[in-house]
């Protein structure tokens, strides 16, 4: 026999559902049967009875006596602590069922599991300075009078302004003596010579800044002779009392305006002095005359001490 599931409480949405658990589907039979039990049993037939769902106004369906209002099972809402900011959550350790599998690869048994690390709550406060900033005292260590301490002060800057002008003296006097000229040139610069150990007539040579010197002491008549010389026909055109301060001392540069050698005094064509090394010839009073050499002998400074009777070269 088929077992009452159910009986519909609103006798006119239909006859009773009966529900065969061990086939698995529902079937109805006229309501006759359970009322006639005295008669004979009428042969079982088929009925098609009108649906027992209900339509609403917006078409939905509706079915009478279901609930569709389930709940799935879950946590208070207390347990998650929402309260307190800084309590965990309840269900922060937990670890869901789908996150855990087992299945067979290849023979062997794979089993997966989700671990979800523990939340962290630990707090750490930086400790506040709350008291307000103080400047040290130095009062201890001022002096009392502020006149003596001025004073120290002016002192020690004049005395070290002193030293430090010392030293910039120094200094710079050894930097400018540096620049000058040596103890050997300052000698070399000027040269004196004495004019009484020269005869008339005669030729002497000194040394000078490192070249030779010719000093003639001039007779009249080389004195005539170099006046006598037109000198528009010369190679450099310069007049005796231009060569000459004082007639009868010639001084000049013993070196030959060519190439630099040394001529030879009282020789040549013109009674004057002649340069061995290409043939040059100069005249008493010095002037080129002859030969490679373009110019005259040179005449440097020089000067007459009448007082000792010397000459001063340089």
């Amino acid at each position: 026999m088929p077992i009452l599931k159910e009986l519909n409480a609103e006798a006119h949405m239909g006859p009773p559902v009966w529900t065969d658990r061990a086939k698995g589907y529902d079937y109805v039979e006229d309501i006759a049967l359970l009322t006639a039990s005295s008669s004979p049993s009428p042969a079982p037939h088929s009925l098609t009875h009108s649906p027992t769902t209900a339509t609403r106004f917006n078409g939905t369906p509706l079915a009478r006596g279901v609930t569709l209002a389930a709940r799935a099972p879950h946590d208070a809402h207390g347990a998650h602590a929402h309260n307190d900011p800084l309590a965990p959550r309840a269900d922060a350790t937990g670890v869901p069922k789908w996150a855990s599998s087992t299945s067979i690869v290849g023979g062997n048994l794979l089993s997966r599991t989700g671990i979800n690390g523990g939340t962290s709550t630990r707090q750490e406060v930086a400790p506040t300075n709350t008291s307000p900033s103080q400047v040290p005292d130095f009062s201890g260590y001022r002096s009392g009078d502020s006149d003596t301490n001025k004073t120290m002060s002016y002192f020690i800057v004049g005395s070290m302004g002193l030293i430090t002008a010392a030293g910039a003296k120094a200094t710079v006097s050894d930097f400018l003596a540096s620049m000058s000229a040596s103890a050997d040139v300052l000698a070399l610069a000027k040269v004196e010579v004495d004019l009484n150990n020269i005869p008339e007539g005669k030729n002497a040579i000194i040394k000078w800044r490192g070249k030779p010197v010719f000093v003639r002491h001039r007779n009249q008549q080389d004195i005539d002779d170099a006046n006598a010389v037109d000198i528009s026909k010369l190679r450099d055109p310069q007049k005796d009392s231009d060569r000459a301060k004082r007639p009868e001392w010639l001084v000049m540069l013993g070196v030959c305006t060519h190439l630099g050698c040394v001529p030879i005094g009282e020789a040549g064509d013109y009674g004057g002095w002649y340069c061995p090394c290409h043939g040059s010839h100069y005249d008493s009073s010095g002037r080129a005359r002859k030969g490679p050499a373009p110019l005259n002998l040179e005449v440097p400074e020089y000067s007459f001490n009448d007082e000792e009777g010397k000459l001063i070269i340089g």
